[in-house]
């Protein structure tokens, strides 16, 4: 089936959004022309594009307006970290790149480890490092 998972988001200001990401260890797509109205990133090593457009482009795509993040979250982006470590520098990567931790590093239920924050856009991730060992069975 598919090879790929495309996550299309709008961006007020799309070379800072993809700044962003960079910022945070996301990687700019070396196959993607980057401009002030898109921009792509992959995230980890799974096949996985982020695709950053301007809000005034995004709507001719999605047929639909620009949800305010301001005003309710759509979805919730999770991914996988290795370890409680990289959840941490993650955090401190977020508060300098200009994003906003919104759940600070903290562990869940004795075997998750994570934290959550939005991006410029308002747009809401969670990062999870999950010790399967002290999974509950």
């Amino acid at each position: 089936m598919s090879k790929e998972l495309w996550i299309n988001l709008p961006a007020r200001d799309v070379s800072r959004s993809a700044a962003f990401f960079a910022e945070i260890g996301f990687t700019l797509n070396p196959g993607f022309s980057h401009s002030a109205h898109a921009s792509s990133l992959l995230i980890g090593e799974k096949n996985i594009v982020l695709m950053l457009f301007s809000a005034e482009s995004f709507p001719q795509f999605s047929q639909n307006k620009v949800s305010d993040t301001a005003q309710g979250t759509e979805v919730l982006f999770s991914f996988s970290a290795d370890s409680r470590e990289e959840i941490d520098e993650l955090a401190q990567k977020v508060v300098a790149a200009g994003g906003t931790l919104f759940s600070k590093p903290t562990e869940v239920q004795g075997w998750m480890y994570g934290c959550a924050f939005t991006d410029p856009d308002g747009h809401r991730w969670n990062a999870l490092y999950m010790d399967m060992s002290k999974m509950p069975g």
